[in-house]
């Protein structure tokens, strides 16, 4: 069966360096650490409910992880993957807030209204107030519950935001994208503020602490004021490592011989938060917390290729439905796990960590009705079979529809214009453009970027909008099996019409001109208040600012050192 063309690098080539080997996984990098097959080990007692640290990062590739035989250090991520579970059949959402959504209602984002884009700064949206939350269920369990890191959720009402949505205490950033250092994020041109926040106040005093050693410390911080008799949970969303790439000089120099600056300074982000991974759980240790708790590590979406991330070997990139784009990475390292030390190959998707989770802290999920996950800790501790056996990846109606759809070639039950993926079993199926699709090798040449965004453009070039692929059989999706089997096509698409039926409205409104933190002492936060009701819920024509405020002295002040930090920049070599 035929391979497409690469364009920028041949096939060849590719093969010289080694990249389209098909034994990429060296049996000393995935495989099982080896144990005593005499050895029966015995199943933990669980006297009390778990400590529960979850940990995700934010634009991790899956090929950027050690174990995943990456060129980029990350220690403490492979000692705790190796000691734990390893889930090679993990999958997240392309992109930020769909898989925060996701982990936190344990549904699709089709049933929360998110199943478009993001939520940007400006728009009068945030996750859907009706719907109760993991760190909600936890509190209900009794859980202390503490949030560190990016949230991404939503925040023009005071009800969207973290303290409000079932966490106790909260230090972090609102938005999806801050400097690591400054905490400055601008949303287009001049609409820029300061989005660092403590509980709900703005942590104007924390600038200039670089995010990663801040959010590390914080945890310590909170174990150590807290008693490990009692149960508690830990929500750390790591920035890293989204752009901008942004890393202590000492971290950037262990990989000074990377030929591309790009990949350098990625790798320099990945291998700091790797040794902040490495003070949480020594913090866990110390404090008393670690024999009766259960770390879960998770990417958000795939890596970003043209900001230094790899998904090597998969197919595409963050923002696709490719694998390259849904796959993570993801392990759970635990005392409690009765069969340590191996890899499972257990389907496990983001929805599922809310009712494991919650049943792991003995909550009660009867009263939870919709839920899109399942208690998947059966799989993950005893080696038992997932009761997953689809994920939907998406029903996107507003993504720009393909070209080349149609009702007719989707046998008149399913558009095949519209953006949607699914995967049932052991195929899956992607309808309309699931976004720029190749197989993009890790950017160590010093020449490399001008070759890979000609890779990344295969896709365009194909007049199709429907492609079948055993992903069981053939991981990095190349062989596509659409006209061979079109007897498959039409079952996933029947699963597409089963599903979209269920969905409700996308919650995508305009912007709002007051959102600006000009308007909030120059800071991102809420805007709206409880009298605005629904008027900024619907996407409406937002609401006049009729009382807008002048321009503060420290935004006049951090207007100044920000064009002045950019032209410094620009005359740097």
């Amino acid at each position: 069966m035929a391979v497409y063309a690469l364009t920028g690098f041949s096939l060849v080539s590719l093969l010289s360096f080694g990249y389209l080997s098909w034994d990429w996984m060296k049996p000393s990098l995935v495989a099982d650490v080896a144990t005593d097959p005499m050895e029966k080990p015995l199943p933990p007692t669980f006297t009390r409910p778990p400590h529960i640290i979850f940990i995700l990062t934010d634009d991790q590739g899956y090929h950027d992880v050690g174990y995943h035989g990456s060129d980029i250090q990350t220690p403490t991520l492979d000692r705790l993957a190796a000691e734990g579970v390893k889930l090679e059949n993990y999958y997240i959402q392309p992109i930020c807030t769909p898989s925060r959504s996701q982990l936190i209602t344990g549904r699709y984002q089709i049933h929360t209204g998110l199943q478009h884009s993001i939520i940007r700064p400006r728009q009068p949206n945030c996750l859907p107030l009706d719907q109760v939350t993991l760190p909600q269920k936890l509190q209900e369990a009794g859980y202390s519950t503490h949030m560190v890191g990016k949230w991404h959720l939503g925040f023009y009402k005071k009800e969207c935001l973290p303290t409000r949505r079932g966490f106790n205490t909260f230090l972090g950033s609102l938005t999806g994208n801050v400097d690591y250092y400054t905490y400055d994020n601008c949303d287009g041109p001049g609409v820029c503020g300061y989005d660092l926040h403590e509980g709900e106040d703005v942590a104007w005093d924390q600038s200039g602490k670089y995010s990663t050693f801040l959010y590390a410390q914080r945890v310590s911080k909170i174990l150590a004021s807290h008693s490990p008799k009692e149960p508690i949970f830990i929500y750390v969303a790591f920035q890293a490592v989204h752009t901008p790439l942004q890393s202590p000089k000492e971290y950037i120099y262990r990989y000074r011989s990377m030929g591309n600056v790009a990949r350098r300074k990625y790798a320099a982000m990945v291998t700091c938060m790797d040794e902040a991974v490495k003070n949480i759980t020594w913090a866990l240790k110390k404090y008393g917390y670690y024999d009766n708790s259960v770390i879960v590590f998770s990417t958000d979406n795939g890596g970003q290729t043209f900001s230094g991330g790899s998904n090597w070997p998969l197919r595409g990139r963050k923002g696709t439905y490719w694998e390259g784009g849904v796959r993570g990475i993801g392990f759970v390292h635990s005392p409690l796990i009765k069969r340590k030390r191996r890899t499972s190959w257990a389907l496990v998707h983001i929805t599922d960590w809310y009712p494991t989770l919650v049943s792991l802290a003995r909550g009660n999920l009867s009263n939870v009705q919709g839920l899109d996950g399942y208690d998947v800790w059966p799989a993950i501790s005893e080696g038992k079979e997932s009761p997953r056996t689809e994920i939907l990846h998406n029903i996107d109606p507003l993504y720009n529809h393909a070209k080349y759809g149609s009702l007719e070639d989707g046998f008149g039950i399913w558009n095949t214009a519209v953006q949607a993926s699914i995967r049932v079993g052991e195929w899956k199926l992607l309808t309309g453009d699931p976004g720029y699709s190749d197989w993009i090798p890790p950017q160590t040449l010093t020449n490399f970027p001008g070759s890979w965004w000609n890779l990344e453009r295969l896709t365009n070039g194909l007049k199709k909008s429907v492609w079948l692929f055993n992903i069981t059989a053939d991981p990095y999706e190349r062989y596509d099996l659409s006209e061979q089997r079109p007897d498959v096509v039409r079952t996933l698409l029947m699963r597409l019409v089963h599903y979209n039926r269920t969905a409700i409205p996308v919650r995508y409104p305009a912007e709002n001109p007051r959102a600006h933190p000009d308007f909030n002492g120059g800071a991102w936060g809420p805007w709206a208040s409880e009298d605005d009701g629904e008027e900024w819920e619907g996407g409406r024509e937002p609401l006049k600012n009729r009382n807008k405020k002048k321009k503060c002295k420290i935004c006049k002040l951090r207007s100044f050192f920000r064009k002045l930090n950019t032209r410094l920049m620009s005359n740097r070599i």
